[in-house]
């Protein structure tokens, strides 16, 4: 039996085992595993709320008059003078900050490679929910902010700021069953 230590008002006792037992190595492996899965549940969360501001952001662009539908000209302005340009204000403050001739923050760092990553993105071709369908604008103004998982009900495009004319649709199952049901109509 493995010895104790001594117990401090009526708390239970904590067993020591030998540091190359079995047991040891259980316990390690266990406390490894919920390490692990803490560290995975952060990056779940904080990727949780970049997809939520991206799509509250899109949500909060759609006109509360009537149909709420954007033509492809305005999705690209929404795109490009909103999404891409919410940073830069946060950006200037901490240029205001950084004294001349010194180096720039880790955060004016990280905001700038956020910038040019989105813009990159942008230019090559950005994944948005299609603002341009009804029954998509429909669906998407029943979302209560919150729950991330309701936007793969929703249509999305792909849209790039090299060729502005073009909306490329993104097919997923939903896609596919509306145009059965479409097809089966007729």
């Amino acid at each position: 039996m493995a010895p104790t230590k001594k117990s401090i008002k009526g708390f239970k006792k904590e067993k020591i085992f030998h540091p190359e037992s079995r047991k040891a190595e259980q316990i390690a492996r266990k406390q490894l595993r919920n390490s692990k899965l803490a560290g995975q549940a952060s990056r779940r969360a904080k990727l949780h709320s970049v997809k939520a501001d991206f799509y509250g952001s899109f949500f909060h662009a759609i006109p509360e008059e009537g149909d709420g539908l954007l033509t492809l000209p305005e999705l690209h302005e929404l795109v490009s003078n909103v999404w891409l340009t919410r940073h830069d204000s946060e950006l200037e403050e901490e240029r205001a900050m950084r004294r001349k001739g010194r180096p720039k923050s880790i955060k004016e760092l990280r905001i700038e490679e956020i910038k040019l990553r989105e813009a990159e993105e942008y230019r090559t071709g950005m994944e948005v929910p299609d603002l341009t369908h009804p029954e998509n604008v429909a669906l998407y103004r029943t979302w209560d902010q919150r729950e991330v998982a309701f936007v793969q009900m929703l249509r999305f495009i792909r849209i790039s700021s090299m060729k502005p004319e073009i909306a490329i649709p993104r097919k997923n199952e939903r896609d596919v069953l509306m145009d059965v049901e479409t097809d089966g109509a007729q």
